[in-house]
């Protein structure tokens, strides 16, 4: 259990917090949440010693083994991946290096060769011939693939290397987890494993996030730092946003009632304190107004740290329908492969999350189409009328200089007014003195918000956005959702955070090895059928018929030698024969119907992407947009067939 006492903290004139007491219970899993700048980081670095409070004490029992995230990248640099991780188990790793130093001796002395055994007795007893597969299943876990795995940490870049050291603490197995933010640098895949690993944890796990759905599928508190002091609420992010409202909901309506019977109050002493028969009572209710007064100070509500941007995005026009082309983009560092064979097309108003793990090219893609990065083979092609805004990752790439922020801005787009320059700033949480500030200051939170306000200033039809959750608070991450969810043109985006992607995308690109699978669906559906569906609707008919194939050959030849046969009389086995056959006509029906009709959509798709297709009058583009929307729908529905005829069929093998 940790205990805090009497907490507070403050930097010169800001105080983050003060008079806090709380605890922290075995078993329990707190996430602490709050506005940038709240003071979340600050109260993780006294809970692992790291800053001293102003007053109060936290007490962590010494017999408690305590884990923290180290974020010194270059502590390991020439030790083995794998060597990293099992020294998060102080003890084994101890016993290790003692046993190798003996290995490396040419000669023992009797007494080493005594001491070697006992060596192997304590390794056996910590678990320690199991280290080295349980390290790599957490690796494993956290996608790092096993080829690195017995390379030294020198040759893995920043992000990985936290990895190994999430990896290190997680395999230590302590009493006590503090992470902060663990997610960052991690893909949307490792995420989801790491919420899995932690949902089952047994100590006492206090994690800084930013995340939704991390918060909601691994913590049973939240620790809320707001209003100057911290608050600890039962249940996931959801249920603390309930309680949180319900909390000030109820606040809010015992101010009114309190104001109202103030109020009526002094509607008596001012009609009745000139009376003589009621001035003693007139007194009276006076006195009450002050009582009531003091009441309605003590209960007023505290001022929130939390501060909710307004985004809003506009396109200038709409595009052309199909915005952008991409075919056979590869991408090469030295020896190393990024993209392989890309291949895709847009079509307007889509919101496309790219997803994949890290390292596989959906930045490095971002860049390509952006022309930020030249492909070593194959081309994108941008489609009529498009006005592309563009996130980057790297925020300096965009935010530099020795301008301020308003001037900054303002700069976008000079034809604006400054006043109207200044409501965008305000929007985006910008405001007094703030608009003032040299954009080179700038904080992660405060440069993501500002090109954000670019992006409202500058109007385009398609946003383009690489990781824009990562400086976000969660409130900053649910406007931006919303604004993006609302607006009318295209958006491309690369995120690892589900609960962003989740609220906006209507089409899933994942980039692999092999090139680019496309899913048109939300992120929801994409992860579902990704889970669940081992004959999923992006895989190719002929791909398919090859499956069944298979399945035909792993139960034999043909349906004679099929199992079920033996036990059935004839007319029976020449029932089940013909159903087979006709199962199998159907099948291939289904996949020359499909050829036809994928050969027909990119016939479409072609024409309505060509010059000719834009000077159609509108009502022969709608009736062209409208055969090729039926078409996808025929083809749906032939896979379907295909599929309900191939579960069929396998089960009658």
């Amino acid at each position: 259990m940790i205990s805090v006492t009497d907490l507070s903290m403050a930097f010169g004139p800001q105080t983050l917090f003060e008079g806090v007491s709380l605890l922290f219970s075995p078993g329990k899993r707190y996430g602490v949440v709050g506005a940038n700048g709240a003071g979340k980081s600050t109260f993780l670095k006294i809970l692992t010693g790291e800053l001293q409070p102003e007053t109060g004490q936290v007490i962590i029992p010494s017999e408690l083994k305590v884990g923290v995230l180290g974020q010194d990248h270059f502590q390991y640099e020439n030790n083995r991946v794998i060597d990293v991780v099992i020294m998060g188990k102080q003890e084994l790793w101890k016993v290790f290096s003692e046993k190798e130093i003996l290995l490396n001796k040419p000669n023992l002395t009797d007494d080493e060769n005594i001491r070697l055994a006992e060596l192997e007795s304590d390794i056996a007893n910590l678990n320690g011939y199991m280290a080295e597969a349980d390290a790599s299943k957490l690796l494993e876990g956290l996608g790092l693939a096993d080829e690195t795995h017995y390379l030294p940490m020198n040759t893995l870049s920043g992000g990985f290397k936290l990895r190994v050291l999430l990896a290190q603490v997680l395999f230590g197995e302590p009493d006590v987890l503090l992470l902060d933010e663990p997610t960052n640098h991690l893909d949307i895949y490792s995420i989801k494993w790491l919420e899995g690993f932690l949902s089952k944890y047994n100590g006492t796990l206090v994690v800084i996030s930013h995340d939704h759905d991390f918060l909601n599928g691994v913590c049973t508190h939240i620790a809320d730092v707001d209003f100057g002091t911290i608050k600890i609420y039962t249940g996931n992010y959801d249920k603390f946003c309930v309680q949180c409202q319900e909390e000030r909901d109820r606040k809010s309506g015992l101010i009114a009632k309190q104001e109202k019977r103030r109020d009526d109050l002094q509607l008596f002493v001012d009609r009745f304190k000139a009376k003589a028969s009621k001035a003693r009572q007139a007194g009276s209710k006076a006195k009450m107004i002050e009582k009531l007064e003091d009441e309605i100070g003590s209960n007023q509500l505290a001022r929130s740290t939390r501060m909710e941007p307004r985004f809003v995005f506009k396109q200038v026009r709409p595009s052309g329908i199909c915005p952008l082309k991409v075919a056979g983009v590869t991408k090469s560092y030295g020896d190393k492969r990024v993209l392989n064979d890309v291949h895709f097309e847009i079509e307007r108003g889509q919101k496309i999350a790219i997803i994949g793990p890290n390292g596989i090219g959906k930045s490095t893609l971002l860049n390509i189409v952006t022309d930020n990065v030249k492909a070593n083979g194959g081309v994108f092609n941008w489609g009529h009328e498009t006005y592309i805004g563009y996130f980057p990752q790297d925020h300096h790439a965009e935010v530099h200089g020795k301008l301020t922020v308003l001037d900054w801005l303002w700069n976008c787009n000079p034809k604006m007014t400054q006043s109207s320059i200044r409501e965008v700033l305000a929007r985006a949480l910008f405001t007094g003195d703030d608009v003032d500030k040299g954009v080179e200051n700038l904080s992660g939170g405060e440069a993501a918000r500002l090109i954000l306000a670019k992006m409202m200033v500058t109007n385009h039809n398609v946003l383009i956005l690489d990781e824009p959750t990562n400086h976000l608070d969660l409130e900053s991450i649910t406007n931006l959702a919303k604004a993006l969810n609302n607006y009318d043109g295209t958006v491309l985006l690369v995120s690892h955070n589900r609960y962003f992607v989740s609220k906006i995308a209507n089409r899933v690109i994942e980039i692999s090895a092999d090139g680019a699978r496309d899913f048109l669906g939300t992120y929801t559906e994409y992860m579902n059928e990704r889970e669940n569906d081992h004959l999923a609707r992006d895989v190719s008919l002929k791909n398919r018929s090859k499956e069944v194939e298979k399945i035909r050959m792993s139960s034999g030849e043909d349906a004679k030698k099929s199992k079920p046969t033996k036990e059935l009389s004839h007319a029976e086995r020449k029932k089940l024969r013909n159903k087979i056959k006709s199962l199998e006509r159907k099948i291939k029906d289904c996949e020359k119907q499909s050829v036809e009709l994928e050969q027909k959509i990119t016939d479409l798709s072609s024409y309505m992407a060509s010059e000719e297709f834009y000077n159609l009058f509108a009502k022969e583009q709608r009736i062209k947009s409208r055969e090729k929307s039926e078409t996808e729908d025929k083809l749906l529905a032939i896979m379907e067939l295909w599929e309900t005829s191939a579960a069929e069929l396998e089960k009658l093998l």
